[in-house]
């Protein structure tokens, strides 16, 4: 049976800084006026391909800090301890160095190494979308789960009333969270395609060309030719993914001579 690689969807969500000021506009606030740092409130993660029923979401609201994110960070740590590739939108600048800049401010080692697909770059390389953000991609591309809007709580109050413990807030605050990730993951299988089909070939335990997503049909699609090769194109049937086959079908002979 071919063992997939491990992929982890992720999504945080922080407290806000707590700051002193005399202004509101193009203000360069010192360290001393911060009252309160920013820590991590909820997050929410899934196995790639696991049901939509064990989207996991851990957060802070039962504890009488709830800035303290050193419980949360743990089982965060562990589940990125554990994955080969990393999925967020615009996680490869926000949601991964805050969680790195928790960990080593919690005297955390580094969780071993991952690969990481940020959904927002894929949506810039490959499309000229009116807006990058996940709720226009969701609203447009996803048919089951589209990221939500805020309902009870607009703009920032969700923060706020989840900090002042408004249990209301933490229920939408999950459900935000949690619908973060499931629209993600259904964006993230639309734009796949457009990335090599070949990505995880090497994390399958077997000796068989097997697309990204999992389908094992493929049919040739003319060359890929190089300086110095020649190879076969193969286009999944199933998502439409390219992937290319290893074997150079320029004979060596011509090889030799080819400049």
């Amino acid at each position: 049976t071919p063992t997939q690689p491990k992929v982890l969807l992720l999504d945080v969500e922080t407290a806000p800084l707590e700051v002193v000021t005399w202004g509101i506009w193009d203000q360069n606030i010192p360290l001393s006026r911060i009252k309160k740092d920013w820590s991590i409130l909820s997050w929410s993660a899934k196995w790639l391909g696991d049901a939509p029923e064990k989207t996991m979401y851990m957060d802070t609201f039962k504890q009488k800090d709830k800035r303290d994110d050193t419980r949360i960070l743990k089982k965060m740590h562990k589940l990125l301890d554990e994955a080969d590739f990393v999925v967020g939108h615009h996680s490869d600048r926000f949601d991964i160095p805050k969680l790195n800049a928790r960990f080593i401010l919690k005297g955390m080692r580094p969780p071993s190494s991952y690969g990481t697909f940020d959904t927002k770059k894929l949506a810039t390389k490959y499309f000229g979308f009116t807006s990058n953000k996940l709720e226009y991609i969701t609203h447009n591309l996803c048919t089951k789960y589209k990221k939500l809007k805020h309902g009870k709580f607009p703009g920032n109050t969700l923060w706020d009333e989840y900090l002042k413990g408004n249990k209301e807030a933490q229920k939408e605050m999950e459900i935000y969270n949690k619908y973060d990730v499931l629209s993600l993951e259904e964006a993230f299988l639309k734009f796949l395609p457009w990335e090599s089909a070949n990505l995880f070939q090497n994390y399958y335990n077997c000796d068989i060309d097997i697309c990204t997503c999992g389908s094992i049909d493929f049919k040739k699609s003319g060359f890929h030719y190089t300086d110095a090769g020649k190879f076969q194109k193969l286009k999944c049937n199933h998502c439409g993914a390219e992937m290319r086959d290893k074997t150079n079908l320029i004979k060596k002979s011509r090889r030799k001579i080819t400049r």
